[in-house]
């Protein structure tokens, strides 16, 4: 499969954005106050926001790393 160099462009966008997004995001959650059970532990909102964004990461990660092989492709074919 060959991929454009404006598709490969797209997908590494993409994954730098999940790293830009996800981890302000998991921070807004870690200071709301419903993260935390009075006991002092996690509650299940910030179990299920922790969970999603870790997903989030390793998914925006594997589609960055596509995108960078992609451009790294298409720099290979212009070359020959």
């Amino acid at each position: 499969m060959t991929l454009s160099r404006r598709a490969a462009l797209f997908l590494l966008a993409f994954g730098v954005w999940s790293w830009v997004i996800w981890p302000t995001f998991l921070s807004n959650i870690w200071a709301d106050e419903r993260s935390w059970a009075p006991s002092g532990g996690p509650a299940p909102f910030f179990v299920v926001h922790a969970v999603l964004t870790a997903a989030s990461l390793l998914f925006g990660t594997i589609i960055g790393l596509l995108g960078w092989r992609g451009l790294a492709a298409a720099r290979r074919a212009g070359k020959g």
